[in-house]
């Protein structure tokens, strides 16, 4: 599998680079970059609308994602995206404009990317729209009883699937069934479950779902929501331009009645291409198995931090992400980074765009190690022995 990443192939300051940064993006197998490289060098061209080789060409490498979207995950629709964040800010403008009114609620977590609470925000500051969030609790899971409590009268809920700083999975199953129960729509953030699980959109539930290609071996700059029928009927535009009309005149225009609505101007085509391959490299993945490995590595991990005075924020269950949030007691983050990176180890510091659940925490931010399907239990070692080292040395 390694085999199949040219970068893991790099070395840091002459050390092998041990890339455990998951989490904030994912590594790209050689498929995806030659595919994206194929594109520009043979098939380079705009979609849509044109009967040359070259448009017919980009216009199926673009489509064949979208069908490949809908096939892994199970879905009615799939609006091609920059990312997750223009997916939820969609989903505000395009669902969000169109059936909210003054004073109607929406529900948020404390645990979401900030992606996921900022254009509410501006949303309910827009059209005087509550905001009702369900605290995190002193186990790091969500409190139901509050969540049960204030679903009464809401019109959408908006949870992460899995946290970026905790890994934790959140109960989905039970959120989106209380939503329906109650008639809420529910906006499943799915950057960090997407890359990890075999999601079923359409028997999960839920009407809105955001992710990104980038944390699944997939290029930047793309990402996709999906929408369940009904639902999607109820959206509006709020980009205009090509690619998105049927018909434009002096005195008005008509939309497409497809994903291609929501989709204005030049798409992402090589990304899309890249996109696919990075769907095919993953059909071929044992998930199941190798989320369950990786997170043993988790487990293993959180467990000698904690023997080294650590403290650890996640609880690494049979559900939750290889993610390993932890802060040493006296050393800077940012310090003790710098000299893991000194030796190739690639993690993350800082808040990680979720200041509200730091803030619950009581802490400014974590040093964080995620992983994926291509890191091996001998880095974990590594970086534990690297680490054991550091301490010897600066504490």
């Amino acid at each position: 599998m390694r085999e199949d990443f040219p970068i893991l192939q790099r070395e840091i300051n002459g050390y092998p680079l041990v890339y455990l940064d998951n989490a904030a993006t994912t590594q790209k197998p050689l498929s995806v970059i030659n595919a994206m490289n194929d594109y520009y060098s043979n098939s380079n061209a705009n979609v849509h609308r044109a009967v040359h080789t070259l448009a017919g060409e980009a216009t199926e490498g673009y489509e064949a994602c979208r069908t490949a979207l809908k096939q892994r995950f199970n879905a009615d629709k799939a609006i091609i995206t920059s990312g997750t964040t223009e997916a939820i800010n969609l989903v505000a403008h395009a669902w969000g404009r169109a059936n909210l009114t003054d004073g109607d609620a929406i529900i948020l977590t404390e645990m979401e990317h900030h992606s996921d609470i900022v254009p509410w925000q501006m949303l309910a500051q827009e059209m005087n729209i509550e905001l009702r969030y369900v605290p995190v609790q002193k186990d790091l899971t969500l409190d139901m009883e509050i969540f049960e409590a204030a679903i009464v009268g809401a019109k959408l809920v908006c949870v992460v699937h899995i946290s970026n700083v905790l890994g934790v999975c959140n109960p989905i199953d039970d959120i989106i069934k209380i939503a329906n129960e109650n008639g809420a729509k529910v906006l499943l953030d799915a950057a960090q479950s997407a890359p990890h699980q075999d999601i079923d959109f359409n028997a999960l539930g839920a009407n809105f779902m955001a992710f990104s290609a980038h944390k699944m071996c997939g290029p930047t700059g793309i990402g996709a929501l999906l929408v369940d029928n009904e639902t999607f009927d109820q959206m509006q535009p709020f980009m205009g331009g090509g690619d998105m009309i049927e018909t434009v005149s002096i005195h008005g225009s008509t939309y497409q009645r497809n994903e291609q609505k929501f989709e204005a101007g030049t798409p992402r085509i090589a990304e899309a291409i890249g996109w696919t391959e990075a769907i095919k490299w993953l059909n071929q993945i044992d998930i199941v198995k190798e989320h369950k490995r990786i997170l043993q590595s988790a487990r293993w991990l959180a467990g000698k931090l904690t023997e080294m005075g650590m403290t650890v924020y996640g609880r690494h269950g049979d559900k939750d992400a290889a993610v390993v949030s932890f802060l040493h007691p006296t050393m800077n983050s940012e310090d003790l980074a710098h000299l893991l990176d000194a030796r190739g180890f690639a993690v993350r510091t800082g808040h990680h765009c979720a200041q509200p659940l730091l803030d619950r925490l009581q802490i400014t931010g974590t040093v964080r190690v995620s992983l994926y399907f291509y890191n091996t239990h001998e880095e974990v070692v590594s970086f534990v022995e690297y680490l054991s080292e550091i301490l010897e040395r600066f504490s």
